[in-house]
């Protein structure tokens, strides 16, 4: 039984309900436009989402959270809504009147609170009725086409919680302690390097600001926000910037760099340019360069680096997802995405993800984060954005960064920390490489490979 409702129309109703997957469990096709057949496959499923289609093109629907059943009662859910699809993006109508949110009538399919109605009276029909407990235009729902073509039911399945966490962490204060004091005494293996720079690329809104104020706030011992973050649908940093993270309000600088650019965006000509990422990769770009999303880096921009030195290039390129938009990830996004990994594949930097947000994106998380190793749907999202970004499950780190908090938690603390512990690791990777390749070069060139290897501050 092949659902006709496409992968990306899945994912969009899957990331607006904050779950992973569909089950299909009716198709009017082939188990019949009638009451019977829907109440016999989705009774006593929830939540579902139905689904009809018609021949003008329409795909349109509803959500319930209540199990269907033959009583001809109404049943009340505040969370209902209606909704049609426009393209791929989904337009929402939420219930007006919760408590006729939804009716449970035998010689129908979905019953939503007399306005709409799918295979109603066992026929192939839509009941359209708007204004009574849910609104919507008519034209724009359905195109007032109310024959239907198909009908499908799916039931959203859930959370699970697995018996046995996919990674050990250890969630106690010691444990921080210890993550803490490791971060502070870390020396990268190369002398004329005491600071390893690690860029943070994403899509706007992922958190890569939000990411150095959180690991600055552990540091800090309080919540910080010295990096500009928020919620805007273009970047809020239009300038790279390299942030050193400090060891408390005056304490020493910590082995660390993070460097933050412009989120990508879909279209071209916004959001960071990938012409000028080389610049960035190779140690080019000055601190507080002014990004233009219309022209690349040139040459002669003022504190152009004309000769970096290693301690100048970036060590690690650490890619920000949001874990509640993996599944409905543009596809020009990810073009994008797959064009930088591409770029850094081949200048031979390693790379990580850092999956945010997965307290937003996953239920059991919210309700406390050390779940999140516990979350069967965190760990389908590992699986997911390791394969869409093309790099190994181990690559990929959870973090919840600190936003709305007031105070820090010891659990997000772990986690941010652990993130770091990773970049260090892949820093050494990466000084590593640089030594095996000196070793196995012809004179001339190991002798520049260790002028940058050693080349004083």
């Amino acid at each position: 039984m092949n659902p006709r409702l496409t992968q990306s129309q899945q994912r969009t109703i899957c990331a607006q309900l904050r779950r992973f997957k569909l089950k299909l469990l009716y198709k009017a096709s082939i188990h019949g436009f009638t009451g019977a057949a829907f109440h016999q496959r989705c009774d006593n499923r929830s939540p579902t989402v139905s689904v009809g289609y018609n021949n003008s093109g329409f795909v349109f629907g509803g959500y319930t959270k209540q199990p269907f059943s033959q009583s001809g009662q109404y049943v009340n859910d505040d969370q209902a809504f209606l909704f049609t699809f426009n393209g791929e993006n989904l337009i929402k109508y939420p219930v007006t009147n919760p408590t006729y949110a939804v009716r449970m009538i035998a010689n129908s399919g979905p019953y939503f609170g007399e306005t709409l109605v799918l295979v109603n009276g066992s026929q192939a029909v839509t009941y359209s009725n708007p204004g009574n407990y849910y609104n919507f235009p008519a034209a724009e729902m359905h195109g007032n086409d109310l024959n239907m073509t198909e009908c499908e039911v799916y039931e959203v399945e859930g959370t699970t919680e697995l018996e046995r966490a996919w990674r050990t962490v250890i969630w106690e204060s010691e444990k921080r302690t210890e993550l803490i004091e490791y971060i502070k005494s870390y020396k990268p293996t190369v002398s004329s390097v005491t600071q390893p720079r690690v860029l943070l690329i994403g899509p706007v809104g992922a958190g890569k600001s939000s990411f150095f104020n959180s690991v600055s706030s552990v540091f800090r011992g309080h919540v910080t926000n010295q990096a500009i973050a928020g919620s805007s649908s273009t970047s809020l940093t239009t300038q790279f910037r390299s942030y050193s993270v400090k060891a408390g309000r005056e304490g020493k600088p910590l082995p660390i760099i993070l460097c933050d650019t412009m989120g990508l965006e879909e279209t071209k000509g916004a959001g960071l340019d990938i012409d000028d990422l080389s610049s960035i990769l190779k140690g080019h770009l000055p601190d507080r360069y002014q990004f233009n999303p219309s022209a690349p880096l040139h040459p002669e921009a003022h504190g152009y680096r004309t000769s970096p030195g290693l301690k100048d290039k970036i060590h690690c390129v650490a890619y920000v997802i949001d874990a509640s938009k993996v599944s409905i990830m543009p596809t020009g996004l990810e073009e994008k995405l797959d064009a930088i990994r591409k770029k850094v594949n081949l200048i031979g930097i390693p790379q990580l993800v850092l999956l945010t947000k997965v307290d937003e994106a996953c239920p059991l998380v919210k309700e406390d984060v050390r779940n999140v190793y516990k979350s069967g749907y965190i760990k389908d999202v590992v699986q997911e954005v390791g394969s869409r970004l093309g790099v190994p499950l181990s690559c990929v780190v959870p973090v919840k960064n600190y936003s709305e908090e007031l105070e820090l938690d010891m659990n997000c603390d772990i986690l941010l920390l652990s993130a770091v512990i990773q970049m260090f690791r892949f820093v050494d990777d990466y000084f590593d490489e640089l030594s095996d390749r000196m070793s196995s070069m012809q004179t001339t060139e190991r002798n520049e490979v260790k002028k940058q290897l050693y080349q004083p501050e």
